[in-house]
């Protein structure tokens, strides 16, 4: 169960991968637990079972929750939810988006992946949480040989995903619909 998923056993290649990954998943669970107030942390991959909750944290309310639910079906291949748990209340959650690049003349399979939607509950902020969370993602990641993963935060953020192993790339630009000055206020 979520974290406490044990090692696949396949042999190969990436065994090492898989190995390093279960250890940083019983890591992250074993770090959250103990800053938790001594309550156990489950991390695990979410569902549509999981929707209610997460649409809560998304500000989503009760008349959202069918369309979030089928909006989750439809994208399950590619929007992996995370779930942070204790006694079996959700108090936080982050996104896996799984893409493909266009492939090219060194590999086909260019999947590439982005942190989307990372959220503690207040009350259970800075506890290790949002680590576990981002541990899980990045094993999840490792699994699934992605090329890189991606993470869009905002200014509040920059150094909890620094200390979980991002780091800022000038190759990566970005374009916005919206004009700077209209964001800001000033069109």
């Amino acid at each position: 169960m979520g974290s406490e998923i044990a090692p696949t056993g396949r042999n190969g290649p990436d065994e090492a991968g898989r190995r390093h990954a279960y250890r940083e998943r019983a890591l992250s669970e074993t770090s959250a637990t103990a800053l938790s107030g001594l309550r156990r942390v489950i991390v695990r991959k979410g569902n549509v079972a999981d929707a209610p909750a997460l649409a809560e944290l998304r500000d989503i309310g009760p008349d959202g929750i069918a369309a979030f639910t089928g909006w989750m079906a439809t994208h399950a291949e590619t929007h992996l939810p995370f779930v942070a748990e204790i006694d079996g209340y959700v108090v936080g959650c982050a996104w896996l988006f799984v893409a493909q690049r266009v492939p090219g003349s060194q590999a086909m399979d260019r999947r590439f992946g982005d942190v989307q939607s990372v959220m503690v509950r207040e009350e259970f902020r800075r506890q290790g949480i949002g680590a576990a969370l981002m541990a899980a993602i990045l094993a999840e990641a490792r699994d699934r040989g992605l090329l890189h993963v991606t993470v869009h935060s905002g200014r509040r953020a920059v150094d909890f995903y620094r200390c979980n192993g991002f780091t800022h790339h000038r190759q990566i630009l970005i374009w916005e619909s919206t004009p700077p000055d209209a964001r800001m206020g000033h069109a």
